[in-house]
């Protein structure tokens, strides 16, 4: 491992490490006017929700590393205190990644990169009609970060209407994942789309996990179980008990074989797959069986 002060290496260096590091994010396209009435349109991935009531949105156009200028969306709040964050879908990125191009100041990237303007209801600036989700946004605070070059600029942003496409809508009227199909941003060139890696955990607002300090220490110190594995083994709150157990094992034989080998690996590696398809339980129905197996023997 290599341990670094963020002032012994130049900003460009620094700046690949966090946003290599703190990756992926998600992107705002950020649609502004100045006081003249001239629209701007561009996409920052220093962004985030941070609160529903207020409805709270904070995107940070920070200061060009290369110059130290500021950038037109970040000059458009202060002189109009309001924004459309436009949600991006993987359909729409090669587009928001030509309005990231840096043109001159007074230059629509509306029409530079191909979208459509719509009104807004409460705020000045327009919104972007392909975005699946568009949040009209009153500016509270502009905080800047610093002077130089790489210093942020935070824009807080209270919601104050939200547009959202019926059809990425599921059947109980929730965003369905899948269906807005929002793409994020890493470090360099690289972009993640989040319908292609999707994956659920559980949180563990209902129920108490053991946790992962109350798991048998043969279990701890698999040596082919990962955190990620011991981290679901952790959060149950019961165990099966012994007939279920014996039920479950006994009506495999695959089971009976692996467990029969008494070979921990492979045990270890059984309830593994178990824990992959999400089922915690038949995973520990399996390691408990050995467990008890083991003791037999011993």
């Amino acid at each position: 491992m290599i341990s670094i002060s963020p002032q012994d290496i130049p900003t460009g260096q620094l700046h690949q490490y966090l946003l290599g590091a703190v990756s992926p994010r998600p992107v705002a396209f950020a649609s502004t006017m100045d006081k003249e009435g001239k629209v701007n349109l561009s996409p920052f991935s220093f962004f985030n929700v941070f609160g529903a009531r207020p409805p709270v949105l904070i995107f940070s156009p920070a200061r060009r590393g290369r110059d130290n200028t500021t950038k037109h969306s970040y000059e458009n709040v202060l002189e109009v205190p309001e924004v459309v964050i436009n949600i991006v879908s993987f359909e729409m990125v090669h587009q928001v990644s030509l309005a990231s191009t840096e043109y001159a100041k007074g230059v629509n990237e509306f029409k530079k990169a191909g979208f459509t303007e719509i009104p807004s209801d409460i705020v000045k600036p327009p919104r972007v009609a392909e975005a699946p989700v568009q949040l009209e946004c009153k500016v509270m605070k502009v905080i800047s970060l610093g002077n130089e070059g790489g210093a942020g600029n935070l824009v807080i942003c209270e919601v104050v209407k939200l547009h959202i496409k019926k059809d990425i809508l599921d059947e109980n009227g929730v965003i369905d994942p899948h269906k807005i199909d929002t793409i994020a941003r890493l470090g360099g060139n690289w972009y993640t789309r989040a319908k292609a890696g999707l994956f659920q955990v559980p949180k563990p607002l209902t129920t108490l996990g053991i946790g992962v300090d109350m798991l048998p220490e043969e279990i701890q110190k698999s040596k082919v179980l990962t955190g990620n594995d011991l981290g679901m083994l952790g959060n149950i709150e019961n165990f099966p008990n012994t007939e279920e157990i014996n039920t479950f094992i006994n009506a495999s034989e695959e089971l009976k074989l692996i467990l029969n080998s008494g070979c921990s690996d492979t045990i270890h590696r059984k309830a593994q797959e178990f824990l992959s398809e999400g089922e915690v339980d038949k995973a520990w129905k399996v390691l408990l069986k050995s467990l008890d197996l083991s003791s037999v023997q011993k």
